[in-house]
């Protein structure tokens, strides 16, 4: 999805939220000009431990900015989407991934429990104690976090959407692609939410 909403390259190209760099240098190696930035990045030549909004552009402006999995634990959404407007070149790319997790609802709590449960028998780690025992850790770790309506709300008001889909996010916590096969199916008779989504658009007229 990243690739197919980037320009061409040698494009330049800004990853925030990078991790460990795995995109950042999938990018590097298909020959773009691409810089990672996250708090905890490894030192790298292609990465910089920092944050979004202690990025100086004194060094120009980027074709594109990816953000994959990095928006909704940021502090100040606000902040950071007008950062990325500001760091963009007129008529420049986002392109996220994200996860929408307040569209929890109880038939997918239901599946994610059952999976959980399926994994603990098989020794793959601890079972929840109960369904609201999950909700509750569900909910917690997500405290503060930014919601999808947010998320899509403060895109949509700086960005002109290319693409959007709605994609299953629950296998990532539970494993295997069998998993992510099952979710999908799931979602597409309507038994379960997509939890996950995919963005792409430019920047609006400033």
């Amino acid at each position: 999805f990243v690739r197919e909403h980037l320009p061409a390259s040698p494009a330049r190209v800004l990853d925030v939220g990078c991790g460990q760099g795995e995109l950042t240098t999938a990018l590097s190696v298909a020959g773009y000009d691409v810089l990672g930035i996250d708090p905890v990045a490894p030192h790298h030549d292609l990465l910089r431990r920092i944050r979004l909004e202690d990025l100086d552009d004194s060094d120009g402006s980027y074709d594109a900015v990816v953000a994959v999995r990095s928006l909704h634990p940021i502090r100040s959404l606000p902040q950071a989407l007008d950062r990325i407007v500001a760091l963009l070149r007129p008529a420049g790319v986002l392109v996220v991934d994200e996860i929408g997790w307040d569209r929890m609802d109880d038939a997918t709590l239901e599946w994610l429990y059952a999976q959980r449960r399926a994994l603990a028998a098989a020794g793959q780690g601890t079972a929840p104690g109960s369904l609201q025992a999950l909700r509750d850790e569900w909910d917690a770790d997500h405290l503060g976090i930014h919601g999808y309506d947010a998320l899509r709300a403060g895109i949509e008001a700086r960005f002109e959407e290319r693409a959007f889909a709605r994609t299953p996010f629950l296998h990532r916590l539970v494993g295997g692609v069998a998993s992510e096969v099952l979710e999908q199916a799931l979602i597409d008779a309507g038994a379960v939410q997509a939890l996950g989504f995919r963005y792409a658009g430019t920047v609006l007229p400033r």
